[in-house]
């Protein structure tokens, strides 16, 4: 991984926990998303929400409903959760969208916790298998 994606990283394990340590479990995921936005952005990273992402079929870009709940400095996704516990599923979207963004880290935020530690996955994506979709770059 990069210098700079682990300082990302770094950051939203940071600002997790903060915001976590402050408001303590039980809000919608939307108060949880706000705020760590906003914690993320006082340390100057550019932090994207809801953002669409399409697929590639065909040659075309498909609007298949797929939206990213957070996107960090074009580099890291967060998907957020307030869930009794994390399921395959919810890792599953994570991975989907981690494939569709050709991103190689992302975090998977569950704020339903009494500590936020237990409530931080980190998933790493392998991306040297080929893809339809085109480089970001």
């Amino acid at each position: 991984m990069s210098k700079n994606i682990e300082s990302v990283a770094t950051d939203i394990v940071d600002c997790a926990i903060k915001v976590h340590k402050e408001l303590g479990p039980g809000l919608l995921e939307s108060a949880y998303q706000h705020c760590i936005a906003f914690e993320l952005r006082k340390r100057d990273r550019k932090v994207l929400t809801e953002l669409r992402l399409p697929i590639i079929y065909g040659g075309q870009r498909i609007d298949a409903g797929y939206r990213i709940d957070m996107l960090i400095d074009d580099l890291v996704i967060i998907e957020n959760k307030t869930v009794e516990a994390i399921l395959p599923i919810h890792m599953a979207q994570l991975l989907t969208y981690l494939k569709l963004h050709r991103s190689n880290i992302g975090f998977l935020l569950n704020w339903n916790v009494k500590l936020m530690k237990h409530g931080i996955n980190r998933v790493v994506h392998n991306l040297s298998s080929p893809s339809p979709y085109p480089s970001k770059k």
